[in-house]
């Protein structure tokens, strides 16, 4: 038995005993939407290797067939039809939302990389520099698929995987979401997850579309995921229509609350549009690391 398989049953039952998503009338329980550019990706970026490096021992061929088993067949499913980013702009009612101390959402979710990394490198997995490097992992990693809570968008740049403790935070902030929009009215409405897993070699695909990329991206720890705040996913057979500054604001008071518990770190993005989370080891209970004055107003992601 090879290690592939090996880790390929880990990530199985780990998701099972974290309390993934579980498929039930096949209504509410959604599968994630397709990675199948990540894995194109994957194999540029194998191409690219292999012309690097001629002498190396794993050929493409090698790195795109770990690519594929570390997205996994159930990410080439679609979400089902009725689930839409496209919001419905009439008729909206009107959402009852705390005002949050601290400002404008950008001052009070002002974390900046520096603190993600440090979090990040502490608590997550050994940065995954290619798909293959998933074989030699120190630490179990599980599949997030779209569900109840959220919907994966088409990820382009990362892949559905996190640590298990990371992809608890994410359940929990979907179904706070679910569960505020119930009792402050109804709404059909399900957040947005861009982003969640990257490689070295992901990240440096996406530092030429985007700038604001860098190498110590927190993302490639396991730890760290975005939520959009621009758009959400609407079930189009009907609902209590919502505004998206009304359901944004609603998400940033339940972040609120989850940094207030000491369980997250969290950038506001505004040029991504979305929430930038990294997951906190709560029961290491680390101070909150201080960046040096030079670094201490560079907020990147």
């Amino acid at each position: 038995m090879n290690k592939a398989l090996t880790y390929c049953t880990l990530l199985t039952l780990a998701a099972t005993a974290t309390g993934g998503c579980g498929h039930g009338d096949g209504t509410d329980t959604l599968p994630q939407d397709s990675a199948e550019y990540a894995v194109e990706g994957a194999k540029a970026d194998a191409g690219a290797e292999a012309d690097a490096d001629a002498k190396a021992d794993a050929g493409a061929e090698d790195y795109v067939e770990a690519a594929e088993m570390l997205l996994g067949g159930d990410y080439r499913d679609s979400v089902p039809a009725q689930w839409t980013d496209s919001m419905p702009d009439d008729e909206c009612v009107k959402m009852k939302v705390r005002t949050l101390p601290g400002g404008p959402l950008a001052r009070v979710f002002n974390d900046s990389n520096y603190v993600h990394y440090a979090e990040a490198q502490a608590f997550g997995i050994v940065p995954v520099m290619k798909p293959s490097d998933v074989l030699s992992i120190d630490r179990p990693i599980v599949a997030v698929h779209s569900c109840n809570e959220f919907i994966i968008d088409s990820l382009k740049y990362s892949y559905p995987y996190l640590i298990p403790e990371a992809a608890k935070l994410l359940h929990d902030i979907g179904a706070r979401f679910n569960a505020e929009q119930q009792t402050r009215g109804g709404g059909h409405y399900r957040l947005k997850v861009t982003s969640l897993l990257r490689t070295q070699q992901v990240v440096r695909r996406l530092r030429r579309v985007n700038r604001i990329a860098v190498d110590s991206s927190a993302h490639r720890f396991g730890t760290t995921f975005d939520i959009s705040y621009v758009n959400f996913y609407t079930d189009s057979r009907g609902g209590v229509n919502r505004t998206q500054e009304d359901l944004k604001n609603l998400l940033a008071e339940i972040l609120y609350d989850m940094c207030q518990d000491g369980r997250c770190y969290i950038k506001y993005e505004r040029k991504q549009g979305c929430f930038h989370i990294t997951t906190r080891d709560i029961a290491a209970r680390r101070p909150r690391p201080t960046p040096p004055p030079e670094l201490q107003k560079k907020h990147h992601k």
